[in-house]
């Protein structure tokens, strides 16, 4: 099995251009090891779900290790048509009458939110040669953040059991969303929800997606226990083809965000680092999850040691984080760069351009080869923005 602390110990900072996001390709190597024993393991698809990382320049290695890719949008299946090879999964809240044609062009599956949107677009569904599914809620979630739950019985996403009485003409699959950077256990038990609200209609169904949030990848995460899941469940229901979309699991701890120091400012007793990047602009997971992300070189400050903040570039109150503690008690200078961890999933797709900061480049690295840029942002992708 690839090391990836072994990869990053070793991983050189300095020719890493400042801000940049860069994959690593062996750390992103090291998760597909991980998700090809699932897939030999099982008879289960698994998919990758572009919402949580559209790195097309990666496309190419994620098709050796996946079944297929979901899109949530025209956009995304677009992408996923033109640079992945393939026509895609697609799911979406809400389809408009405008995409809905190209949407089904580009798609080989298509799941509705609801049984008016299935009603709505069906027959042309049908007459395209797509598989047609509907999302449920099956109104069971472990996850403990109401930003990232799904499954209140207010939600918008999916159907209620009381309003599923019968199963609709030319409905192949039913799919579920209930996960966010699960462990084996809550697929299990939000498994068996499923079973008890919906298992009346497996019978009739050629295909179960279970959604995503299965993070394999995560070093504390038990994939042999979500191998015999699966191969549990498949034994009750042979004839279902099993689909996961996992979005985190593919590029997990791949990869890095790389900033600059600019200044230092103190301030009623509150040591700030200020960034040319932005929490609010580039990693807003940071601030929504919330989520605190592993500087390299820093641990969780202890009594007595001196306490650093990190300051976004962007004039929002609120772009910050903290506090870190640098090792050895060493005082960072203005000029030296700061390493977040695991910024590749859930930050690329999810920027702004807001205040027009300068967006960080998008770079590869090799351990053989070095640092490679894929991508750089300027002026003119600001302004093409804009009105």
């Amino acid at each position: 099995m690839i090391d990836k602390e072994a990869l990053l110990n070793e991983w050189d900072f300095s020719t890493v251009p400042s801000p940049c996001y860069v994959l690593h390709e062996g750390m992103l190597a090291a998760n597909m090891e991980v998700i090809d024993k699932v897939r030999r393991a099982t008879q289960a698809e698994i998919i990758v779900a572009l919402k949580a990382n559209a790195m097309w320049s990666i496309f190419p290695e994620l098709k050796k290790h996946s079944d297929g890719a979901t899109a949530s949008s025209l956009a995304e299946a677009r992408l996923v048509y033109e640079e992945y090879g393939e026509k895609t999964h697609t799911y979406a809240p809400v389809y408009a009458p405008e995409e809905i044609d190209e949407i089904l062009r580009y798609s080989s599956h298509i799941t509705f939110n609801s049984l008016t949107q299935y009603a709505q677009f069906a027959d042309k569904a049908h007459a395209a040669g797509v598989s047609c599914g509907l999302r449920v809620n099956p109104e069971y979630s472990t996850v403990e953040t109401d930003l990232y739950n799904p499954c209140d019985r207010g939600s918008r996403l999916g159907i209620l059991a009381e309003e599923l009485t019968a199963l609709p003409e030319g409905i192949d699959g039913l799919h579920f969303h209930a996960l966010c950077e699960s462990r084996p256990d809550d697929l299990r038990n939000t498994l068996a929800a499923v079973e008890e609200r919906f298992g009346k209609f497996f019978p009739q169904i050629k295909w179960l997606n279970m959604g995503g949030g299965h993070l394999m990848t995560h070093k504390d995460y038990d994939e042999d226990e979500l191998i015999r899941i699966l191969n549990e469940f498949q034994a009750r229901y042979p004839h279902l083809r099993l689909i996961l979309e996992p979005g985190s699991a593919f590029t997990w701890d791949t990869g890095c965000l790389v900033a600059t120091v600019e200044d230092k400012v103190c301030h009623g007793g509150v040591n700030t680092l200020m960034l040319n990047v932005s929490f609010a602009c580039h990693m807003p997971d940071c601030l929504e999850m919330p989520y605190k992300p592993v500087i390299l070189g820093t641990h969780e400050p202890e009594a007595g040691e001196k306490r650093w903040r990190m300051g976004g570039n962007s004039c929002l109150a609120g772009d910050y984080y903290g506090d870190w503690a640098f090792d050895g008690g060493r005082e960072p200078e203005v000029g030296e760069k700061i390493v977040f961890r695991d910024m590749i999933h859930y930050t690329m797709v999810k920027t702004t351009m807001f205040n027009g900061v300068t967006h960080p480049s998008i770079g590869i690295w090799n351990p053989q080869t070095g640092f490679r840029l894929v991508r750089q942002f300027g002026y003119e992708d600001y302004k093409n923005r804009m009105s």
